[in-house]
């Protein structure tokens, strides 16, 4: 019952309304300008580069710089890596079943990697959640704009980005003092656990990429790295009951975001509009996202696949089958993941 309870409580707020309205800002003015200029095949690389303010929101205005400042160039990197493998499997003639199991591959590594640099600059929010999105989604761009313009939109989102987290410097009574930001410095055992964690996201990840795979090689799905990106939300909490309830909530949000996204796209919105949605949509994720997991999901699932329609338009029926589809799988196999060592301690001590 506790754990049931923990799924419909809301945490206490903390002006969380202020880092909403800085990451809203930070995506719909470059989302709005690639709209009016036309070039909405842009925009997904505009999409990932505003990830940059969603880190350090209730920071010290110094110590939330460095933090955007790495977690933007780390983006940065995913994003090249991500535009450039598509490129080079295009140029061997790599595609079909055999560049979804590299894409699979490649992207399980981005997530174990991208966890342990994460944990070792102690960013916030943790894990490699949107470092496997925005690589796997990129990479599976079929028509790739020119690598120049594409970094140029990011590395330009970025820097917005850094300008908008640094904006409430202005009024005085919201300026921090900017002092050097302290050395980041680990023990053993915290190293050891920064490791023991990007295993657990290489694992999880791999793990739901292939069986999403598997299925959708067989039934059809598309889009599999959402089960990537739904199994490494379960491996952020700090309680097995926590991650676990965190799983659940993937799901049930997922499936009410879904019912909210039928009634946006019957609408048949202007791109225009569109873009309006995804800034209130990335508002509301912010707002909700570290007090209640499953309402932030509400707002999460149009924004994410709005943006993909944006980006490259499909039939939305089955944008939206495949979500339910990769969110489950992806989500059931995090949460085996995070029980797994419970029952095996478990297992061995009833044995011994």
């Amino acid at each position: 019952m506790k754990a049931v309870t923990e799924m419909f409580t809301m945490g206490p707020g903390n002006k969380d309304h202020h880092p909403a309205l800085r990451c809203a800002v930070g995506v719909f003015v470059p989302l709005i300008t690639l709209t009016l200029m036309g070039r909405l095949d842009l925009a997904v690389f505009a999409s990932f580069g505003a990830f940059t303010g969603i880190y350090g929101r209730n920071e010290p205005h110094s110590v939330r710089f460095r933090s955007q400042l790495r977690a933007g160039g780390l983006m940065l990197l995913v994003i090249l890596l991500a535009t450039v493998t598509a490129r080079v499997a295009g140029a061997l003639g790599i595609d079909g079943m055999a560049y979804s199991w590299l894409l699979t591959a490649a992207t399980t590594l981005v997530a174990g990697l991208c966890s342990v640099v994460v944990a070792a600059w102690r960013l916030r929010p943790g894990g490699s959640l949107f470092h496997i999105f925005a690589f796997a989604a990129i990479a599976s761009i079929p028509s790739q704009p020119s690598l120049w313009e594409a970094m140029l939109v990011s590395v330009l989102t970025t820097g917005f980005c850094l300008l908008v987290g640094m904006s409430s410097r202005v009024v005085k009574s919201h300026r921090t003092p900017w002092k050097r930001p302290p050395p980041i410095r680990h023990t053993a055992p915290e190293r050891r656990a920064m490791w023991l964690e990007g295993g657990g996201y290489l694992v999880a990840a791999g793990l739901a990429g292939t069986i999403a795979t598997l299925v959708g090689e067989r039934l059809g799905f598309g889009h599999t790295y959402w089960a990537m990106v739904a199994a490494v939300v379960p491996l952020v909490g700090h309680s097995t009951r926590h991650r676990v309830s965190r799983g659940i909530q993937r799901i049930a949000g997922t499936v009410v975001g879904l019912v909210l996204l039928a009634g946006i796209l019957w609408l048949n919105p202007a791109p225009w509009a569109m873009v309006l949605v995804i800034a209130v949509c990335q508002f509301g994720a912010e707002m909700f996202i570290a007090r209640q997991y499953m309402v932030a999901q509400i707002f999460v699932t149009p924004l994410a696949l709005v943006a993909t329609l944006l980006a490259a338009p499909v039939d939305p029926g089955l944008l939206l089958r495949d979500r339910i589809v990769e969110t489950v799988i992806g989500a059931s196999v995090g949460v085996a993941v995070v029980v797994a060592p419970a029952v095996w301690r478990r297992v061995r001590g009833s044995s011994a």
